[in-house]
């Protein structure tokens, strides 16, 4: 396939169908932290990247054979880009009832047309990382045009206009946005946005570029505490639903490990299988040059080659 994959365990949405709406890396930001790598094509512009033709019948097949939590619309880059998210939307209510969630930055909802099409979504997960413009600049990369204050318009009309779940993702990295400062800036302005969750993440897989740092648990856990009851650490709950009718382990694993770095627990979850049966595949697609392996921090992750 080439827009479905997955299921993947998400630490926020259980067993996750994702459907990859964007070509690599077309994105409004060029964050330090993404794992999927530099920003090849930085633009504000939306455009018709990935059709609904496209995705259809990819995605009725991937639903035969699986029984996802949720479908997630994201992609190698920002998803809102797409200017066909709403027929996308409208296409996967019709066939199945199983919840949409949309992973984006959260960059692009100050723009009418690209809210609009946005609200049929039942949880909109978009990424408020910091109220400091130098520090907003220095963490994402933004397009020209882009800034704190249009970022804040755009998220406070998706809180006045989205009847569904907001679940605002805080991603920390240390030194730049974990101080006290910061972290009572971001308070007061997600009190103005308001979201039903407040998701405190940080770097768990290879940045795109090593100056992202993570901040550690502790000072995650004094965060939490101090932006009150909706916040939590997100962390890697179990899938309560596994994939069926995979054709073989091999391919599950190269469309996972292409979109993103995965670890040992991840593929394990995914194929339902003990993490032996995991580590003893993993080591047969090494060898095969399938994947590489990359440390980060205490952790190794597999990527696609």
């Amino acid at each position: 396939m080439s827009y479905i994959f997955g299921p993947v365990p998400s630490r926020r949405l259980g067993l996750s169908l994702g459907v990859d709406l964007i070509p690599p890396k077309t994105c409004t930001y060029d964050c330090l932290y993404c794992e999927v790598g530099r920003t090849t094509r930085h633009t504000l512009d939306t455009g018709p990247f990935v059709g609904l033709n496209e995705i259809a019948g990819e995605l009725e097949t991937a639903l035969l054979k699986n029984e996802p939590d949720t479908i997630t619309l994201a992609g190698s880059g920002e998803p809102t880009l797409n200017s066909e998210i709403d027929s996308i939307i409208s296409f996967i209510k019709k066939k199945t009832d199983i919840r949409i969630a949309l992973l984006t930055n959260g960059s692009l909802f100050w723009k009418d047309d690209v809210l609009s099409k946005a609200l049929d979504a039942d949880i909109i997960l978009p990424t408020f990382s910091t109220v400091f413009e130098s520090t907003y600049k220095a963490i994402h990369r933004p397009c020209k045009g882009l800034d704190v204050s249009v970022i804040m318009r755009g998220l406070k009309d998706l809180r006045r206009r989205f009847k569904g779940l907001i679940f605002l993702e805080v991603i920390l990295l240390s030194g730049l946005n974990d101080t006290d400062t910061e972290i009572e800036g971001l308070r007061e302005a997600i009190a103005d946005i308001s979201p039903d969750r407040i998701q405190l993440n940080t770097v768990v897989r290879p940045p795109s570029d090593p100056r992202a740092m993570p901040t550690d648990m502790a000072r995650m856990e004094e965060i939490k505490d101090f932006l009150g009851s909706r916040a939590e650490v997100i962390g890697y709950p179990p899938s309560k639903k596994k994939s069926t009718g995979h054709d073989s382990d091999i391919p599950s694993v190269i469309e996972m490990a292409k979109r993103r770095p995965v670890r040992l627990i991840d593929i394990a979850e995914a194929l339902n299988k003990t993490q032996d049966d995991a580590e003893q595949l993993i080591k047969g697609m090494i060898i095969k040059g399938y994947l590489s392996e990359k440390r980060h921090g205490e952790e190794i992750f597999f990527i696609a080659k």
